[in-house]
């Protein structure tokens, strides 16, 4: 029994140990080893699609817009291309509007005829459909909820150089309460993971909502037509790329900002949770294996806390401190600030939202998105 309860210590030391160390590592990262990858410049500068899938975003849509009409380009090197995916609000009147006050914005309505027409992903069905149209050299992503900053598309065709054929953005949450607070930084941990991984050359993802794909990448790949039929069609269309040779680069900066709007409920957090999971059960061994050891972290720190309070206590206090530096000093270099006090309380959060994912994961039900039940 001795041996059996010093085995589980060792065990629980482990895991936690070697979560401490990861952050140890990704800090070191951060601090000596970030790429910067706004290098190119032009003496023409190239023409460009931005593309948008909407469905019920009659009320952040209107902020999207404006941040559109704050974009530092030449408006005629810029083409604007939006489907409206059958909504049943405003959004299709709101877009129409908009899109009637200059030729280089194009409106189209997914009928009937087309619903699924690629994937039974709406979404992805709607930017195949678009992807069509475009004309650009280089095609930027966003959603409807979304707003981007005046130098968005300066910040994103500057990053691609070499082999380079998708950019990924930085995406920071709207948050006004404590809930929105924590799924703010629960995106920051996340792409701080990608940035990282994505510096060191590992397979990564794209991000949907802050995204731009060189058009030779795009054709090549054949975009978003191809895709199986998915959740998480950002993640396929990164295979899809890098499966042609293509290499990805994150590019997280002030100018590569987008801001998006928070889950306002819990219940809907774990639908989107749940629909992402989707995605993650889909990566190769080490994603898995790193993502585990996320959630083993938790289990092996409950471990030292009955056996060892002090110790385990100490454990965790020094893995608070080291994710909440690499937070404040990721969110820094896009001159975000994060408050310590929500820092400090996170894992709390993160615990719970990752035990219920799972078990909301496993549980018998379809997925809900954009008011669409899928299977």
């Amino acid at each position: 029994m001795e041996n059996g309860c010093v085995m589980m210590f060792g065990i629980y030391v482990g895991v936690v140990g070697l979560v401490i160390f990861q952050f140890v590592f990704i800090l070191l990262q951060l601090k000596f080893f970030w790429k910067d990858h706004r290098k190119r410049l032009f003496s023409e500068l190239p023409s460009v699609s931005v593309l948008v899938a909407a469905r019920n975003e009659e009320v952040d849509l209107p902020d999207l817009l404006r941040s559109f009409e704050r974009v530092d380009y030449p408006e005629d090197r810029i083409q604007f291309l939006f489907a409206d995916d059958q909504s049943t609000d405003q959004t299709a009147e709101i877009l129409k509007v908009w899109c009637a006050k200059s030729p280089n914005r194009i409106f189209l309505t997914i009928d009937s005829s087309q619903f699924r027409q690629y994937n039974k992903n709406g979404k992805a069905n709607a930017l195949a459909i678009l992807g069509e149209k475009a004309t650009g050299d280089y095609y930027f992503f966003t959603d409807a909820d979304c707003e981007v900053s005046p130098n968005w598309i300066r910040e994103g065709i500057g990053a691609f150089v070499g082999s380079i054929g998708l950019v990924i953005g930085i995406t920071q949450v709207k948050a006004t309460n404590l809930l929105e607070k924590f799924q703010e930084i629960d995106w920051w941990l996340t792409l701080g993971f990608v940035k990282v991984a994505t510096d060191l050359g590992l397979h990564t993802t794209g991000l949907g909502n802050n995204m731009v794909i060189s058009k030779v990448a795009y054709v090549q790949s054949e975009g978003f037509k191809q895709l199986p039929d998915c959740l998480t069609e950002d993640l396929e269309i990164s295979r899809a790329i890098q499966r042609e040779g293509f290499s990805i680069a994150h590019q997280a900066s002030p100018d590569m900002l987008a801001r998006t709007k928070p889950e306002t409920s819990f219940s809907a957090l774990l639908n989107q949770r749940k629909r992402w999971m989707s995605g993650v059960m889909t990566l190769p061994f080490y994603w898995k294996l790193i993502l585990g050891f996320q959630v083993a972290y938790f289990l092996g720190l409950i471990g030292l806390l009955i056996v060892s309070p002090a110790f385990g206590l100490v454990l965790g206090i020094i893995k608070i401190l080291l994710q909440a530096i690499f937070l404040m000093g990721f969110a820094n270099k896009v001159r975000v600030k994060i408050s310590w006090l929500s820092l400090l309380v996170f894992d709390f959060y993160n615990f719970n939202t990752t035990v219920l994912t799972i078990l909301y994961y496993f549980w018998p039900s379809n997925t809900k998105w954009k008011s669409r039940i899928y299977p």
